[in-house]
Formats: structure tokens, C-alpha cells, sequence
């Protein structure tokens, strides 16, 4: 089977490389995004799918805008490929391209679809306290992910999961679900996606990275893994940003490290949200919320490096009390 490989970011290298490990499977070529100025001296890097299609001798294709780019248009239709693999390339194929493959567009999405169609479906389910997510192999057609689903695969989510462990859970299990749906094709009866149950992950705002401490520990927990490392509150007028937390509440209890079972704190009527309640030693201070204390496993002042909850304490002499937000 020959195909054209469209991705971008680190979510799309590892099904590009079962790939092209694959001995039924011929990549012909990557489509990725422009190169990208990052960093302190402002350089042009290239994506990571660019890295990996260049070390495998791929060629590689990076139209600004690929709906109006003619010319790869005309390249991509004389070399006859079967399927265009898409995974989180980052730009929306028109209907001229995607009628381009003889057997169409194949396109890995992080969730269950319908569920979470759009840019950020690993990030909206951790906000949302999911307990499952997976993958789903679909048609594409010129909707936002409402293509016909070829095959699906559900993962569990860990009270200890983000959004970078969980991107890269799903990568993995992408990359063999892609396999499997090329293998079976012929076979597969494209199913249309249930339109009732279609809900939408949209792209991530700055405001979303606020933590508001007049939510409970887990609603609160769930926010800071699924936007690590931009959910932030404040520090007497410093942005402190929160990387890692634990709830401490009795609603995830057995969830918990062993560590922390002793460590349960429930509402208290004394202590205004956002309040240090106590300080867990070698570990941070607990943070009381409207259900719940939040234990701040690492944390980043403005300007700082990221440290652990502790050496915050230790740094600042933060003591009970105290009051964050």
C-alpha cells in the first residue's frame, strides 16, 4: 500500500515509524507544517514528523497553506497513492485533496469519536475528569472529525495522567490501530458517526490556565494535568505556575500513592479557598478548595525554574495560613 503521511507534532511520529517498519506499507512522502521560529535566538525548526521523514530520506512537502497550493496538488496526484495518512497535521484538507488517494483519507484522532471532535481532545477530557478516552481510525470528509469511523481503541485514564503521558499512550495505541485498519480495509464497513452524542475540544485560550481555588481539589487537579505546564495562580502578585498536584479528597482516596492515603482533608468552613491548610513535609503545602485540600507537588515562580512543592516552602518560608490566587 502506498502512502502520503501528513502530521506535525510529536503525537504523529511514532505511527509514522510503525510505518515505515511496516513491510506492507510504502510512505512515499511527508506533508508536515512550515518550519517554525522557536526558542531564545528566534531559529527556524522544523516539526518533529519532518525530523524523522528526513532521517528515513523521505521526501517532504510544506505548503503554507495547502488548500490553495496548486501545484502539490497536481505532485500528490501523479504519484498515485492508495491513502493519505493524517494525524494531527494542523491544517484542513479541502475536498480536492482528500479525493486524491484511490481509497481515501485516513485520519487518527485522540478520542472516542464523537466525542471531543477538534484541536484539543486529549487536553478537554482530562479537564473533564474522564476516566476512558482511546482512539479512532475514520474516513475523512470535509467536516471537523464527523467522518465515518473505521475502528476504534479505549485506553483507561490514571488519576496521575497528563496530557503529555496521555498524548503519548495514545500515539502508541494510534499507531497499531492504524496498522490494523490498513491491514482490513477492504474489509471495514465505514460506520457514520452518531451526531447526538458529538461533543467539540476547542482550541485552548489563556483563560483556561487560570486555576480558580473556589473549585474543588479534583475539578482543580484535573485542570493543572490536563494544561501542564500553563495552569497558574499567584503568589503575592507573582504568577506561580502549578506543573503537578495531587487532590487530597475522599472521592479519589484509594487512587492515591500509598504515601498520601493518611492525607485526606475535607471542606473546611474555617479556611478560605485558596488557603495553605497544612504543609506536607518533603512534599508542599495543601491547598484548601470548596471540596478538598490540593497538594502542589511542583510548582514554577515567574522567572524560576520549576521546583517541588517543598523547596517552594522552603524557598518563600511559606507557612499555614497563607494564601494563594
Amino acid at each position: 500500500m502506498r502512502i502520503i503521511y501528513f502530521g506535525t507534532p510529536e503525537f504523529a511520529i511514532v505511527p509514522l515509524q510503525h510505518l515505515l517498519a511496516a513491510p506492507d506499507v510504502e510512505v512515499v512522502g511527508v506533508v508536515t507544517q512550515p518550519d517554525k521560529r522557536r526558542g531564545r535566538g528566534s531559529q527556524l525548526m522544523p516539526s518533529p514528523v519532518k525530523d524523522v521523514a528526513l532521517a528515513h530520506g523521505l521526501p517532504v512537502w510544506q505548503p503554507q497553506r495547502i488548500k490553495q497550493d496548486r501545484d502539490l496538488h497536481a505532485l500528490l496526484r501523479s504519484l498515485a497513492v492508495d491513502v493519505f495518512v493524517v494525524v494531527a497535521y494542523g491544517q484542513i484538507l479541502s475536498p480536492d485533496v482528500l479525493a486524491i488517494p484511490s481509497q481515501g483519507c485516513i485520519n487518527i484522532h485522540g478520542s472516542l469519536l464523537p466525542k471531543y471532535r477538534g484541536a484539543a481532545p486529549i487536553q478537554w477530557a482530562l479537564y473533564n475528569g474522564e476516566t476512558e478516552t482511546g482512539v479512532t481510525t475514520m474516513l475523512m470528509d470535509a467536516g471537523m472529525d464527523t467522518g465515518p469511523i473505521l475502528l476504534s481503541s479505549a485506553v483507561a485514564i490514571a488519576l496521575d495522567d497528563t496530557a503529555q503521558t496521555l498524548a503519548l499512550k495514545l500515539s502508541h495505541l494510534g499507531a497499531e490501530l492504524l496498522l490494523k485498519t490498513l491491514r482490513q480495509l477492504p474489509q471495514l464497513t465505514p460506520q457514520p458517526q452518531d451526531e447526538q452524542q458529538a461533543t467539540y475540544a476547542r482550541l485552548l485560550q489563556k483563560d483556561d490556565f487560570a486555576l480558580d481555588w473556589r473549585r474543588s481539589a479534583l475539578e482543580l487537579h484535573n485542570q493543572v494535568r490536563a494544561f501542564t505546564p500553563r495552569a497558574f495562580t499567584y503568589w503575592q502578585g507573582t504568577p506561580l505556575k502549578v506543573i503537578q498536584t495531587w487532590p487530597l479528597t475522599p472521592a479519589v482516596q484509594a487512587a492515591l500513592p500509598a504515601e498520601f492515603q493518611a492525607y485526606v482533608f475535607p471542606p473546611s468552613s474555617a479556611a478560605a479557598n485558596g488557603t495553605v491548610i497544612t504543609l506536607i513535609k518533603g512534599w508542599g503545602p495543601v491547598v484548601q478548595t470548596a471540596a478538598g485540600g490540593l497538594l502542589l507537588r511542583q510548582v514554577q515562580l515567574s522567572g524560576g525554574k520549576p521546583q517541588s512543592g517543598w523547596d517552594f516552602v522552603n524557598g518563600v518560608r511559606l507557612t499555614t495560613g497563607a494564601s494563594l490566587g
